[in-house]
């Protein structure tokens, strides 16, 4: 730690090394009053979900404001009985016994014996018994902070003030419906942070988005201003470990600016937006491509050009698509390429993609990987193109000036489509989409998007 820390200022966290609280415990009691709470009444926050992102966003909360428990009561729900298989207890022994201050800390709890069983088969270890412990099983690598993990649902959620959905977007909407069943008695709204990168698509009545905000609202009848996303170019491993990392909350401002304020940390810089559904929907959209940055990653060997010409035409087709989106694309440009960059140097999707073009994997196994969790690129690759193949968004071909569906001027998506979802070609395909002698200039797709009125609010749900 750099310099000294003062005495008033610190506390001991739950993983046993000083915490900084100075502003913390103020920025607590402002949120606490704006949300009516009196002396002695806790602020009750849970995660719904224990994938990477959202077990380390309870754990950055925990850090952060855990050791004010007067005050505040942070936990995480997981669903009971997931068993850790015998490859992944040994490297969870390994990893432990690779940081002295984890094995010191599972030793003080009188933990550590049940890892060394685990890794010599006499015992079978499960994912709500680790994550106690500070262990994500799709992030084996990063321990965090021990959380207080509960495995019933009702209990985890019936009085919550805030509730952060850290559920892939396929399982939202069946969860949040459960969830509604335990709030039919509530007197005061819950506040629920959506980190869900998805979409689904809706053709009926019209060709539509559902983002998982969406979802949560048809499911428990909450508010929209009382529902915000929060996304932004971070790999949760490394927010974790302390990278620098911006993010933002988007919604109401009712609640955007207070939250964005409780959220920010010297190394997490939280802004706030109105944009809610736009930049949910572009944090669906980037997954998209990514599988098929990693794709070309694979087979041609990371070549810095292959993968160059690929990332001109994969950011000219968002942009095209942005446009069909909004009204103001520009205002995502900077927010939906950040997030674009950082999945492809280091995202789950890319990696997805290279262990298809590999052959590691194939999109018979699903797209739930072991280790890693839900690849939401695959899911979004069916919804966007089923949506933008509909003929009533036709727009005007830019040669031949005769309507056609967007997606017949989106290649590389048409190809992840006929790959991953129809599966009638295998990842070389590709590169055939990116050598084919017909791929128009990429600026050429821009230019298209710019000069004619794209703007479709439909697909937003937008009149």
């Amino acid at each position: 730690m750099v310099g000294t820390v003062e005495k008033n200022h610190a506390s001991v966290n739950s993983n046993g090394s000083l915490h900084n609280s100075n502003g913390a415990e103020e920025k607590l009691d402002e949120l606490r009053r704006l949300l009516g709470k009196t002396d002695g009444d806790l602020l009750k926050i849970v995660g719904v979900g224990a994938g990477a992102w959202g077990s380390v966003f309870a754990a950055l909360l925990q850090d952060a404001y855990g050791h004010f428990r007067d005050k505040v009561q942070i936990r995480i729900w997981r669903r009971p009985g997931r068993s850790v298989d015998r490859s992944t207890a040994e490297h969870l022994f390994e990893v432990i016994n690779s940081r002295e201050d984890v094995l010191r800390r599972l030793i003080r709890r009188c933990a550590y014996l049940k890892y060394v069983e685990a890794r010599l088969g006499d015992r079978t270890l499960y994912a709500d018994e680790i994550l106690r412990d500070g262990f994500c099983l799709n992030m084996i690598d990063t321990p965090f902070c021990p959380l207080k993990v509960v495995t019933n649902l009702q209990e985890a959620v019936w009085d919550a003030d805030i509730v952060v959905n850290g559920l892939p977007s396929t399982e939202t909407r069946e969860v949040f419906e459960e969830i509604s069943r335990y709030w039919k008695e509530r007197i005061t709204v819950p506040i629920i942070i959506s980190l869900a990168k998805g979409i689904e698509a809706a053709l009926d009545p019209v060709p539509r988005i559902i983002t998982p905000t969406q979802m949560i609202k048809c499911a428990t009848g909450v508010p929209i201003e009382n529902i915000l996303y929060l996304g932004g170019p971070n790999i949760a491993s490394e927010i974790y470990n302390k990278e620098y990392a911006n993010a933002r909350i988007c919604g109401s401002e009712k609640w955007s600016k207070p939250l964005a304020k409780f959220l920010r940390q010297p190394y997490f810089i939280v802004w706030d937006n109105s944009d809610l559904v736009t930049h949910e929907v572009m944090g669906g959209l980037k997954n998209v491509y990514a599988i098929g940055a990693g794709m070309v990653a694979a087979l041609t060997n990371e070549s810095a050009t292959s993968k160059s010409v690929y990332f001109a035409h994969c950011t000219s087709e968002m942009i095209f698509i942005t446009h069909l989106l909004t009204e103001q694309p520009e205002k995502l440009a900077g927010p939906l390429l950040a997030d674009t960059y950082v999945t492809l140097l280091k995202g789950r999707n890319a990696w997805y993609g290279q262990m298809l073009a590999k052959g590691e994997l194939s999109p018979d196994m699903g797209d739930s990987i072991k280790g890693k969790g839900m690849i939401q690129g695959v899911s979004a690759i069916g919804a966007f193109y089923e949506l933008l193949s509909q003929p009533s968004l036709s727009v005007l071909h830019p040669e031949d000036n005769t309507p056609v569906a967007p997606a017949e001027l989106c290649p590389i998506l048409r190809t992840l489509y006929r790959i991953l979802i129809r599966r009638e070609c295998p990842s070389q395909a590709i590169l055939q989409a990116l050598q084919d002698e017909t791929m128009n200039d990429p600026r050429e797709r821009i230019e298209l998007a710019q000069s004619q009125a794209f703007y479709r609010p439909s697909l937003l749900g937008q009149p």
